[in-house]
């Protein structure tokens, strides 16, 4: 599934190609993925200019005069800017079209979302699938006294935590262990035990991390690509994430796995304790 780095990879990369342009027509091959696509938005689109692409944890906002269309990949769904006369493949459901070039959704699982939140209905953030999100990791709010305060008396482990995104949005399975690991904190240690200082280390390695992912275009493992097709190579860059038995890059202890809640977990039994 994409997650908060890859994600922004496609923000960034549909906002320098899109942005500005004006909505042509709006094509909706799919009834419904999730959720049904909302049956007026080639009415309340076409005409509109693209102000801007932007993200709140994996949803990606697309914000034209009257409201934002809101984006979810689901989980293999990928949102690529391609020419107006590329054939359509199994699985295109949506399209935004433009002069010159069309914002193309294809989704196999049908897993992913296209939604649409008016302006009168207030921000984004309203929106119910948005409201209950954690902060924003790059946030300046987002520090360790925060993440110190949002666990106590938490017995649930600190991976799991993370993986809810109640607290801080974005960490997802890749990112958890890896932030983990940088911060030097077993994914079984109940949140609530971890200290200031150790949750003050987390919050940094979190940012760390994310932003070493997003500098190497994200993680590609299946299906994921940017809006431009490139892949991501950050998992060639993980210290323990899919890598059990293989020596710790830092101590060279072998690196374990183990499953969470239905997740694998990868970590060393030395570097975190």
């Amino acid at each position: 599934m994409p997650e908060l780095p890859e994600v922004e990879v496609v923000r960034s990369g549909l906002a320098a190609t899109a942005v500005g342009r004006r909505i042509t027509g709006v094509v909706r091959r799919a009834p419904a993925l999730r959720w049904p696509i909302p049956d007026g938005l080639p009415e309340q689109l076409t005409g509109r200019v693209l102000r801007a692409v932007e993200r709140r944890g994996k949803y990606l906002l697309f914000a034209v005069e009257p409201g934002w269309l809101i984006v979810h990949l689901g989980m293999s769904g990928t949102i690529a800017w391609t020419p107006p006369d590329r054939p359509l493949r199994a699985h295109d459901h949506f399209d935004l079209q433009f002069a010159g070039g069309v914002l193309r959704l294809n989704d196999p699982r049908r897993f992913g979302a296209v939604l649409w939140h008016d302006a009168l209905q207030g921000p984004p953030e309203h929106h119910p699938l948005l409201a209950s999100l954690g902060i924003e990791p790059f946030s300046p709010a987002f520090d360790g006294d925060l993440l110190y305060q949002a666990t106590r008396g938490r017995r649930l482990a600190i991976k799991q935590l993370l993986l809810s995104g109640t607290v801080v949005v974005g960490v997802g399975n890749i990112y958890a262990s890896e932030s983990l690991f940088r911060a030097g904190i077993r994914p079984t240690t109940a949140a609530g035990r971890i200290s200031r200082t150790r949750c003050h280390q987390l919050a940094q390695a979190i940012r760390q991390t994310l932003a070493a992912a997003i500098q190497a275009g994200g993680s590609t493992l299946r299906d994921f690509v940017a809006s431009d097709g490139a892949s991501g190579y950050f998992q060639n860059e993980c210290f323990v994430y899919d890598r059990a038995g293989q020596p710790c890059r830092v101590c060279a202890t072998p690196v374990r796995a183990m499953r969470q809640q239905q997740r694998s977990t990868f970590w060393c039994p030395r570097c975190q304790t």
